[in-house]
């Protein structure tokens, strides 16, 4: 990948696999990011990041913007607000564009946004610009920033399905970190599904957690809170919250420069760009192919079924 600052209306459109599209971004007048020359010092990242990841993401959409039509909002779907934590079938807010795109956010907020949650009209937010919504991924207002998240993906997945962009639906993400056995992998983020097909491989998992409760909730895991025994770790597993929540960059400060980093989860949904420039190997995410039934499954609380696919990137063929 060629980082540059042309215009966008000089930026060609390069195959890329056999897609055709090129993302650029310029760099120019930016506070370096600490987080990100710090990784870069201890050698994961391959040269200093000049930008958060969220304004590399917000460089993105202007880009898209300015070679795609973007849809409007058509729907949007917030499920019940739980104190303590949404229940797995309340995971995820979902915006629908004209177009049919999805994109979909965690609802990771504390307790004390019940009244700023509760207070968003799903009417305002029709016929809305997901351009200008996407503006707020990053935002300190943690609702702002989930509803940023979700536009982010919803306009990407719009421009893949629009443009045609050749996803790979055949790879494993994890299978893609040729994890063998007696190999230490890193699960950053409790990644339940994922822990058996793990172990199963004969490795020694070890996963890290900010939260010391879920140390006693789940006795049978090997959680620490210890970032820094990722340097031991073969291959890193981070789940997709890492982007959002900010805390990637800090993440890849005390990976092994010859580790195995991948990104998986549903709210990957973009393009990664941002996350292969930090060194991660590979992303694995989820396209909604089918956005009306999709909305549906959310608010039936029903399982999504053919309406969504796993898709992967790999930074070696990208």
């Amino acid at each position: 990948r060629v980082w540059s600052c042309q215009p966008v209306d000089r930026i060609p459109q390069v195959s890329c696999g056999s897609s055709n599209l090129m993302l650029t971004f310029t760099d120019s007048g930016l506070d370096m990011c600490e987080a990100g020359n710090k990784a870069w010092s201890k050698g994961r990242l391959k040269k200093k990041v000049k930008m958060t990841i969220y304004q590399e993401f917000q460089k993105i959409v202007p880009q898209l913007a300015a070679q795609y039509t973007i849809p409007t909002i058509s729907d949007i779907y917030f499920p019940p607000f739980f104190k303590g934590g949404q229940p797995k079938e309340f995971e995820f807010i979902a915006l629908k564009l004209e177009s049919g795109a999805c994109g979909i956010s965690f609802v990771l907020l504390a307790d004390e946004e019940l009244e700023n949650y509760q207070a968003m009209a799903r009417s305002s937010f029709l016929k809305a610009d997901p351009v200008t919504l996407s503006g707020d991924f990053g935002s300190r207002d943690p609702v702002k920033n989930m509803l940023g998240l979700a536009a982010l993906n919803a306009i990407c997945q719009h421009v893949m399905k629009s443009s045609r962009y050749s996803l790979d639906f055949t790879s494993d993400s994890l299978g893609l970190l040729n994890i063998e056995k007696g190999q230490r992998v890193g699960m950053v983020g409790l990644f339940r599904p994922l822990i058996k097909r793990v172990e199963s491989l004969g490795a020694d998992l070890i996963i890290f957690e900010q939260k010391e409760t879920l140390i006693h909730k789940y006795p049978q895991y090997n959680i620490t809170l210890d970032p820094t025994l990722l340097k031991d770790c073969d291959s890193v597993l981070c789940t997709s919250t890492t982007v959002y929540n900010n805390t990637l960059d800090n993440v890849l400060t005390h990976c092994s420069p010859s580790a195995l980093v991948s990104v998986i989860g549903p709210t990957a949904g973009y393009f990664p760009d941002p996350l292969f420039s930090r060194g991660v190997d590979v992303v694995g995410g989820t396209l909604i192919k089918d956005g009306q039934s999709f909305m549906q499954h959310l608010r039936d609380q029903t399982r999504w079924g053919d309406s969504t696919a796993k898709f992967c990137f790999k930074k070696s063929q990208y």
